[in-house]
């Protein structure tokens, strides 16, 4: 899953940031309202986590933007501004959850967690190819029943090919969905992650492959 974090605090962003990475959560950070409008502009992300207070304006601007052009990205809203009346009008523009700070990670899981089981958000639940099934709630591979064990970023290499079965996709899609903003992406880490993530699939006779397409990307396909 990728998330943007819109959020002017440095600490309150890497902390939330760090913490989201423990759940296999990408989050792309975004410290002020013209930076996030460039980044819903040019990535696709399946929330936002938008504070209010920012350096450059209400956070609610970013929320009346994109319901302008028909995004239904869910959004939470965060921020101190937690009266009746500031719900209210964060509800009305747009959001789809307000949690008010200071907040325990805890519950800021949940309500993804919720927002991500919506059937707009996530539809079918359990994608399948081949013998191999992906809850795409709880984002856990399956193959006869049984659990593969992937590291985060193979994992969401996985989920990307296989939310995308039958198509190709582009180097720089993968690499999107896997890695954020900030992180350092050595050449051939994506290539690493895919040949590790190929021979578990053959190991656990997935009846999936991964096809490579030589400085394209890559395909999840049924084993002919």
């Amino acid at each position: 899953m990728r998330l943007l974090l819109v959020e002017d605090e440095p600490q309150m962003a890497d902390a939330l940031a760090t913490a989201l990475h423990q759940y296999d959560i990408i989050a792309d950070h975004a410290p002020t309202l013209d930076f996030a409008r460039s980044a819903v502009a040019e990535h696709v992300h399946d929330m936002i986590v938008l504070d209010r207070q920012l350096p450059d304006g209400d956070g609610l601007a970013l929320i009346r933007h994109l319901r302008s052009i028909g995004a239904t990205v869910p959004v939470i809203v965060l921020t101190a501004r937690g009266s009746l009346a500031d719900r209210v009008s964060g509800l009305d523009l747009g959001a789809d959850d307000y949690l008010s700070k200071p907040f325990a990670l805890e519950e800021l899981l949940a309500r993804i967690r919720a927002l991500m089981r919506r059937p707009a958000a996530v539809a079918p639940i359990v994608a399948k190819l081949g013998r191999l099934e992906f809850s795409l709630d709880n984002r856990e591979a399956r193959v006869a029943g049984k659990i593969l064990d992937l590291p985060r970023r193979e994992l969401l290499v996985l989920e990307t090919l296989i939310r995308r079965q039958g198509r190709t996709v582009l180097r720089a899609a993968l690499e999107e969905a896997v890695y954020a903003f900030d992180d350092e992406i050595q050449s051939n880490a994506l290539d690493s992650h895919v040949s590790r993530l190929r021979k578990k699939l053959a190991d656990a006779q997935a009846g999936v492959e991964i096809h490579g397409i030589r400085g394209v990307g890559y395909l999840l396909r049924p084993v002919a």
